[in-house]
């Protein structure tokens, strides 16, 4: 699970079976305790919600919305053949506000 704001409005396509793919950019900052210590976490990630059901819940999200996303981590390359981390969500829900852990 990872909670944060959308930082980049969803797009959408579709893959050649005609399955839609909605991806968006996803930021999150959370204060964390590690080792005794506090210190900030901070990242952006790319989500990717497929099928039609999620698609349409991607969709429905805005930018600068609370967004709470579950799902699995994979590598991807990017179209500059770049490697990236994106999240493909399995579980979608927007929030009226952040309460990150």
């Amino acid at each position: 699970m990872l909670s944060g704001t959308v930082c980049k409005a969803p797009e959408t396509r579709y893959n050649p079976a005609g399955i839609p793919l909605t991806r968006f950019s996803l930021e999150h900052r959370s204060r964390q305790t590690e080792a005794g210590l506090e210190r900030e976490a901070f990242c952006r990630i790319v989500v990717i919600a497929t099928g039609r059901a999620l698609s349409n819940k991607a969709q429905a999200l805005s930018q600068g919305q609370a967004v709470r996303v579950g799902g699995f981590i994979t590598r991807a390359d990017s179209r500059r053949g770049q490697a990236m981390i994106v999240l493909h969500a399995r579980t979608l829900q927007g929030l009226d506000s952040l309460d990150q852990e």
